[in-house]
């Protein structure tokens, strides 16, 4: 799924986000709210990630991401 759809159903997406990405709170999700920068920002954060290892992360997930 391409970014501007993930960002415009980013509330319907979140349950996936956080199936995928378990340590990501509510506020983060709302902080983020379909910002890819947040996100990746987040993950480095909260699992310590280097910015690469985010990047391929977020694009592999972006390419699978399903609407709940």
């Amino acid at each position: 799924m391409n970014w501007d759809r993930i960002e415009g159903n980013w509330k319907q997406i979140t349950g996936n986000v956080k199936a995928q990405w378990g340590k990501l709170t509510d506020d983060d999700l709302a902080q983020i709210n379909g910002k890819r920068e947040i996100l990746e920002g987040k993950l480095q954060e909260r699992y310590g990630y280097a910015k690469d290892q985010v990047k391929t992360e977020v694009d592999a997930w972006s390419k699978n991401v399903r609407m709940n």
